[in-house]
C-alpha cells in the first residue's frame, strides 16, 4: 500500500494506540489493603477504613497534579504539617530549577500499623509502585519505575483524612 491508503493506516494505528494509552492511563492503581482488625485499642468501623483509603489514595493524584504542574496550592486539599511543608518545598525547589515531576501509581499494598484511641490520627505503610518522569520544558530528562514503602500518619479534619506525615525509603 502506497499513497493515502497507507497514510490512513499509520493515522488508525497511531490513534488506536494512543486510545490504548489513554484507557490504561486512566484505570487506577490496583490495591491491596491488610485487615485493620486489631491496629489499635479500638476498632476501625468500616466507614472509616473507606474514607481513609479513598483519601489516602487521592492525596497521590493530588500529589502528582502538585507537582507536574509545580503548584503547591494544590496540596491543601489532602495534606497538612510536615508532609505539606516538605511537598511545597520540593515544588519550589522544582519551580527554582524549571522541572516538573509526574507520579503515577500503580499498585499500592497497604497496612495499618496504628489508630490512636480517640481516632485523631492512622498511621499506615504502604508498598507501593509508580512510574515517575521528569522533565524541562517539554523534554524529558528520566523516567523510570519505583517500588518503594512510604509510611503515612493521616489526621482527620473537617471534611476529610489528611496527610501529616509522608516519608519514603527503599
Amino acid at each position: 500500500m502506497n499513497g493515502p491508503q497507507s497514510r490512513v493506516c499509520l493515522v488508525a494505528a497511531m490513534v488506536l494506540a494512543n486510545a490504548s494509552l489513554v484507557l490504561v492511563a486512566s484505570a487506577g492503581p490496583t490495591v491491596r489493603v491488610d485487615p485493620m482488625n486489631s491496629v489499635g485499642p479500638r476498632p476501625v468501623e468500616e466507614q472509616t477504613q473507606s474514607s481513609i483509603l479513598r483519601d489516602y489514595l487521592a492525596s497521590w493524584q493530588a500529589l502528582n497534579k502538585a507537582m507536574s504542574e509545580n503548584r503547591s496550592d494544590l496540596l491543601d486539599a489532602y495534606f497538612v504539617g510536615q508532609a505539606k511543608q516538605q511537598l511545597t518545598d520540593t515544588v519550589r525547589e522544582q519551580t527554582n530549577i524549571g522541572i516538573r515531576t509526574a507520579y503515577h501509581d500503580t499498585s499500592h499494598h497497604i497496612s495499618v500499623l496504628f489508630y490512636s484511641p480517640e481516632g485523631l490520627s492512622i498511621q499506615l505503610i504502604d508498598e507501593v509502585e509508580y512510574e515517575i518522569t521528569i522533565r524541562k520544558g517539554e523534554q524529558l530528562v528520566a523516567a523510570r519505575s519505583v517500588r518503594t514503602r512510604y509510611v503515612a500518619v493521616l489526621t482527620p479534619t473537617e471534611s476529610r483524612w489528611k496527610v501529616r506525615l509522608f516519608q519514603g525509603g527503599a
